[in-house]
């Protein structure tokens, strides 16, 4: 490969909450057991070193040594355009349709409060992004949990009938769609997204739409935007998508929404200006255009393949090793979501022994009962594979096979 995805990069005291907060944050792992070192697979970033060109484009800009008032450059937008039109086929997309949001939970707020009343049910798909829960409780949405479910292949479906059902019985006019699905990695196929905008449509359902994983896509796998499978979508769904994720810069801040319904659009904007914190930073703009690049592409594409691997590895690995643990394996992201209900039954043991007996040896996987699996692990994979390896042979060694 032409990129390094094989070094293991050292983060102490370089800002890293996966690895700087252990013990001290609500959700973080405890420290490990003398005699091992700490493998971080919680927090949903990677553990590889970005693309250069991005670095490369910060440090060009920081030369300027003056950080005023600015206006986003025409190459912000003409980096997105292109980029979505190479990478999903994307057409028509104008500057006028793109809009800055410091987060993608900040924008599906700021469409929310948009789309409803506070205290208005909105629909969402379980197991569920803890983000998407904190938001919407601390905003005053109460959620509506349509659970997904596992067909006949181990694969992840939403229940059409069941979120008819919650549409109808709770009054639901928005809900939020994720593309691909966290935390459980499915890729939805055509059919799928066709399938779930016309029930929307059906009953009048407005659409927040996250895709922020959009480009970690695993190989064989395609991603297919929301807005893309009808004319109706197009016009119902607000779409939030970021760099951050594909490119490991979650710490410079900075999202941006699709929106080609110019009423919604405009609505949208100006909720996000009302407290005047949705301001873009100028250094992150450079940042995204030196991501969105020719280099950037290649790299992503390395990555895909890197984490696949990973995926690869650790499924298998999961399969013939782990008796009781259940994975269905994942279509996109970094993100393993694992069951551990069989094991635990037959070993006697609940979700908080398995997981204090993984931190105890440096494995820092994450609780999944946040992300509504009540007996899950969620693990990331964001890493080097000699450090995924050492971190299932210690599962093996000191937690599932002890």
């Amino acid at each position: 490969m032409k990129y390094d995805f094989t070094s293991i990069m050292k983060r102490h005291g370089m800002d890293a909450l996966a690895v700087d907060s252990l013990g001290q944050n609500p959700m973080a792992p405890t420290p490990p057991k003398e005699g091992f070192d700490f493998i971080p697979m919680w927090v949903a970033d990677m553990n590889f070193p970005t693309v250069p060109t991005i670095t490369e484009a910060i440090i060009r800009r920081a030369q300027h040594p003056a950080f005023g008032y600015f206006a986003p450059r025409k190459e912000y937008f003409d980096s997105i355009i292109q980029w979505h039109k190479d990478r999903n086929g994307v057409e028509g997309l104008t500057p006028a349709c793109i809009g800055y949001e410091n987060g993608v939970l900040g924008g599906v707020i700021s469409a929310l409060n948009v789309f409803c009343s506070k205290g208005d049910n909105v629909l969402l798909n379980s197991p569920t992004y803890i983000g998407f829960t904190n938001c919407l409780t601390n905003n005053g949405y109460h959620m509506v949990l349509s659970p997904l479910v596992k067909d006949e292949k181990n694969v992840w479906r939403m229940d059409f009938e069941d979120m008819e059902k919650k549409i109808v019985e709770n009054k639901i006019h928005a809900a939020i769609f994720c593309s691909p699905y966290n935390p459980c990695g499915r890729v939805w196929e055509r059919w799928e997204i066709e399938k779930a905008m016309e029930l929307y449509k059906k009953y009048d359902v407005m659409v927040v739409s996250d895709e922020i994983w959009s480009d970690i896509i695993l190989e064989g796998y395609k991603h297919i935007p929301t807005q893309s499978v009808s004319e109706d979508a197009k016009m119902r769904t607000v779409a939030l998508y970021a760099p951050s994720k594909t490119f490991n810069l979650a710490g410079l801040v900075g999202s941006y929404h699709i929106i080609y319904n110019s009423y919604i659009r405009d609505r949208v904007e100006k909720e996000s200006s009302l407290a005047h914190y949705n301001e873009m930073n100028v250094l992150s703009m450079h940042a995204l255009i030196g991501a969105y690049t020719p280099e950037g592409r290649e790299w992503t594409d390395e990555l895909r393949q890197t984490i696949t691997a990973n995926v690869d590895y650790a499924c298998d690995y999961i399969e013939e090793h782990f008796e009781g643990v259940e994975i269905s394996r994942p279509q996109g992201t970094y993100m393993l979501f694992v069951d551990c209900t069989k094991w635990c039954e037959a070993h006697g043991k609940t979700i908080e022994d398995v997981e204090k007996a993984a931190w105890d040896v440096g494995v820092g996987c994450q609780d999944g009962r946040m992300f509504h699996g009540p007996c899950h692990l969620r693990i990331n994979l964001a890493l080097p594979l000699s450090r995924v390896k050492e971190a299932f042979e210690r599962l093996d060694k000191y937690v599932f096979n002890a």
